[in-house]
């Protein structure tokens, strides 16, 4: 399990003594790693009275074109400067630049939080 709390160091690089245990709101999930694939959501109870919507899998992307936006479909996704293997996986992520019907996009939107694919056309 990943450390989601306060740095074991210092500024200065000395280590700091822990006065408590992890609490609840420190809580770290695994990435949501969202495919393309048929709609798939996951509903996360988050911080509050809020809800997270994770987009496990989708193929449906709100394409924005100079003011217009429409609904596309995913075909692949062509890169991923998050880490170079999600693109051989088809994992999109924020950033990542995918293949929809009406050209290549790049992602604006954070899937694994929102639960959408939002993105802008690319010249």
């Amino acid at each position: 399990m990943k450390d989601q709390g306060r740095s074991a160091r210092k500024r200065t690089g000395g280590r700091l003594k822990h006065a408590s245990k992890k609490k609840r709101h420190e809580l770290g999930r695994e990435p949501a790693e969202t495919t393309v694939g048929d709609t798939r959501l996951q509903v996360i109870d988050s911080r509050g009275t809020e809800d997270k919507l994770r987009a496990l899998s989708t193929n449906v992307a709100q394409l924005a074109d100079g003011g217009e936006t429409t609904e596309v479909e995913i075909e692949d996704v062509v890169e991923n400067p998050a880490n170079v293997n999600y693109a051989r996986r088809n994992i999109i992520t924020k950033g990542a630049i995918i293949e929809t019907s009406e050209g290549q996009a790049r992602v604006t939107s954070r899937p694994g939080q929102v639960g959408q694919v939002n993105a802008v056309a690319l010249d």
